[in-house]
């Protein structure tokens, strides 16, 4: 009989995820754009501490994946957040065009919750940041997430007891993680502050002010990126000057990288351009846990860090580029001292780790090109000007533009006129797919009300489409560029590359579980971010988030 009831009771305990001593803090660190094999590609020259403990000390997922189409920044965090697709979560874009205010929606405005520091919205203030796209507010919410997150599973367990937070330079970063029970914090550009809304507080925390009362980018002032290491040690050492790299102004394509003066033009997106924008989010983050408390009780806490200099440097530099070998290289030592700052205070075995990324990202065409690839740039907006679309319009009897705009990657058909004049949308849109096709790097179009019907094939990439597909915020037609072809203006800005499709380099990203005991190894069959928070959430015996759909990862239960 007691070895019936040890057995049961193992049993509940495996199927449940309690335990007898659940983890102080859960840290998730998310690296935005950290592609899967980015994280071994400088490994010999990455000591212990920082990529190589997860490597060593973690439950590796070496084929890990995103299972939807459209792999953006908010799209893979929200991802990564809900456990469940943009389907079901709503990110669907980066940016969406909004048919009842028929303007483009930055994911996470909100008009009802601004800034608490006046004149510090990121996207409006910097027009030579690449990557940002005007908001039509500066307000910011988690309100347009159409699911829970792990951290508000978290938070409603424990009734408000846990304390749960979000950093990133980026807003989308931060607030995704933190949910809607956290607070999130991020860095304005404009205002050279980390920065938060009144959604979360109704004035800073006294060590938020005093933080960034100190001027802790003071020490960057009229300084400059420069390697890390012995130059002669570096893969790309003899290519800092590669002509499809982005010349930003003042910044310049070759070491070093001056960032110029604290008051010049440009010095705050400088620093994100480069691993001091890592280094500013660490400190800000080993502020917050001292300051907060985090991990020292024991209910468990939770924490977001979300690093994005990786995201800009492989924009603007491409991932094959010294820079991108350099900025992973002091990533690496950045992560190190974030883990070790852990350890200090709460301590590794007392915190469950998980690192992963919110999407990979595709090498530069001017990279691959001498390799025999032939792979260029795609330029929708004179998409509804070509012969083909004249001759669509013709046939419909359409005398306006047919395509009211492009937001990556949806085109969204002039719906009003096709309303006034009786036009079958279905029809149009099958139509435009099909034409679409047939321009030079394009691999597939799919219109929306086939994806509604369930009129799509089973295939990877169909079925990542649809995982993209949300009735109200879904463009008309999907598009998936051909591999290794994608749009690179950004607002009259020509970057190196851009992520955002289906293709294996961008939905391949790294989910390693590491402290708390786990015992390390590493498993190849494929597994999906869909996995990683209802995961989390039997580890701690938690109800998984409202629209998951991923599975749970059971050498982590084991």
């Amino acid at each position: 009989m007691k070895t019936t009831h040890c057995f049961v009771f193992a049993l509940s305990t495996l199927l449940t995820g309690l335990s007898a001593e659940p983890p102080k803090l859960v840290l998730q660190i998310t690296v935005d754009q950290l592609r899967g094999d980015q994280l071994t590609r400088f490994a010999d020259r990455m000591p212990d501490g920082g990529f190589q403990y997860f490597l060593d000390e973690g439950i590796n997922y070496a084929n890990a994946h995103h299972s939807h189409a459209n792999t953006e920044t908010i799209v893979g965090h929200a991802t990564l957040a809900t456990g469940a697709t943009p389907s079901v979560h709503g990110m669907v874009a980066n940016v969406w065009f909004d048919r009842e205010t028929g303007q483009t929606t930055y994911n996470i405005e909100d008009p009802n919750y601004a800034l608490l520091t006046e004149g510090a919205d990121v996207d409006a203030a910097n027009e030579i940041d690449p990557t940002q796209r005007a908001a039509n507010t500066d307000g910011r919410s988690p309100r347009a997430m159409l699911s829970s997150t792990f951290s508000d599973e978290l938070a409603l367990r424990t009734a408000g007891q846990s304390k749960v937070f979000g950093v990133s330079v980026k807003d989308r970063g931060a607030v995704s993680m933190a949910g809607h029970a956290g607070k999130a914090f991020w860095f304005s550009k404009a205002a050279g502050q980390f920065v938060t809304s009144t959604y979360y507080y109704d004035a800073y925390p006294e060590w938020v002010t005093a933080w960034n009362a100190a001027d802790p980018l003071a020490r960057y002032a009229g300084q400059a990126w420069t390697l890390s290491q012995d130059p002669e040690t570096y893969q790309f050492g003899d290519r800092d000057d590669q002509p499809w790299e982005t010349a930003m102004p003042g910044f310049g394509r070759t070491f070093p990288h001056s960032y110029g003066d604290a008051d010049s033009r440009g010095f705050t997106t400088y620093l994100t351009l480069s691993p001091a924008g890592d280094q500013i989010t660490l400190e800000f983050a080993k502020a917050l846990i001292a300051n907060e408390s985090i991990g020292q009780d024991e209910v468990t806490d939770y924490l977001a860090v979300s690093f994005s200099s990786t995201d800009y440097v492989g924009h603007i530099f491409g991932p094959s580029s010294l820079e991108a070998e350099d900025n992973l290289l002091q990533l690496d030592r950045t992560i190190a001292a974030l883990l070790e700052y852990v350890d200090d205070v709460v301590g590794l075995d007392d915190t469950l780790i998980v690192l992963s990324a919110d999407h990979g990202g595709p090498e530069a065409p001017g990279s691959l090109q001498p390799y025999g690839f032939d792979v260029n740039y795609v330029e929708p907006d004179t998409w509804d000007k070509a012969p083909a679309f004249e001759r669509l319009k013709e046939r419909f009897g359409i005398g306006e533009e047919l395509i009211e705009t492009y937001e990556h990657p949806y085109v969204y058909l002039n719906q009003s006129v096709l309303s006034e004049q009786g036009i079958d949308q279905a029809e149009v849109e099958q139509a435009v797919a099909e034409e679409l096709t047939k321009f030079a790097g394009v691999a597939l179009a799919v219109s929306s009300k086939a994806l509604a019907r369930g009129e799509t094939s089973d295939t990877p990439v169909y079925r990542a489409v649809v995982n993209n597909y949300h009735l109200k915020r879904s463009g008309d037609v999907y598009v998936v560029f051909e591999p290794q072809w994608f749009i690179a203006d950004f607002d009259g800005l020509h970057v190196a590359c851009t992520h955002g499709s289906p293709w294996r380099y961008d939905t391949y990203v790294p989910i390693i579980f590491a402290g708390a005991d786990l015992e390390a190894q590493t498993i190849h069959r494929e597994v999906h971010t869909v996995d990683l928070a209802p995961t989390l959430s039997a580890y701690l015996g938690l109800q998984a988030p409202s629209g998951s759909v991923g599975a749970v990862l059971t050498e982590v239960m084991e």
